[in-house]
């Protein structure tokens, strides 16, 4: 009886390792798949708050930087993106400079472009507007930022006019970035 049982206990140990090692040939399998596109993101950089100063000669204009973080990434054949930027609130209280009436009043704002590749900056001087979004940089189809970003700043420059009365005027100013 004893032989039995072992012989029993054999052929049950050998027949499930067999029955094991069948189940375990195949080895399952998934597919990951992602859609990738178009994206767009920007930063300002420091408090959002850009200070205009004049520094110089009597009634040198008053100039300021503000510098920005952009992110892109642009489809591939037919993408393009943009960033653009528009006076919101024109400056206030009144008495100071104002945007809107700044082809009259010769108190001109206005600011110059640096981008970093692969944007296409803004050319020459341009001048802000209150009822137009105004160019600061543009991108190509297939284009992409470094994943930390990549830097932009806009030189302000406001012209300084001795008619202005004495107080702090603040306006401002709305970026927009885009990406297709």
């Amino acid at each position: 009886m004893r032989k039995n049982v072992l012989l029993t206990m054999a052929a049950l140990i050998f027949g499930t390792s067999l029955a094991y090692a069948q189940l375990g040939t195949t080895a399952p399998t998934n597919t990951l798949s992602v859609a990738v596109s178009n994206e767009a993101a920007l930063t300002i950089s420091g408090s959002g708050t850009t200070t205009l100063a004049s520094t110089g000669t009597n009634f040198a204009n008053y100039t300021g930087t503000t510098s920005m973080i952009y992110f892109i990434r642009t489809t591939e054949t037919s993408g393009s993106g943009y960033i653009k930027a528009q006076i919101t609130t024109d400056f206030a209280p009144a008495g100071g400079p104002s945007v809107a009436n700044s082809g009259t009043s010769g108190d001109t704002l206005s600011y110059a472009c640096t981008v970093a590749a692969p944007g296409t900056a803004c050319t020459g001087s341009v001048n802000a507007s209150t009822t137009a979004q105004t160019s600061i940089a543009t991108f190509a189809a297939g284009v992409h930022s470094a994943k930390a970003g990549n830097a932009a700043s806009l030189l302000w420059t406001l012209i300084n006019d001795p008619a202005y009365k004495t107080a702090t005027y603040s306006a401002t100013v709305t970026f927009t970035i885009s990406a297709t």
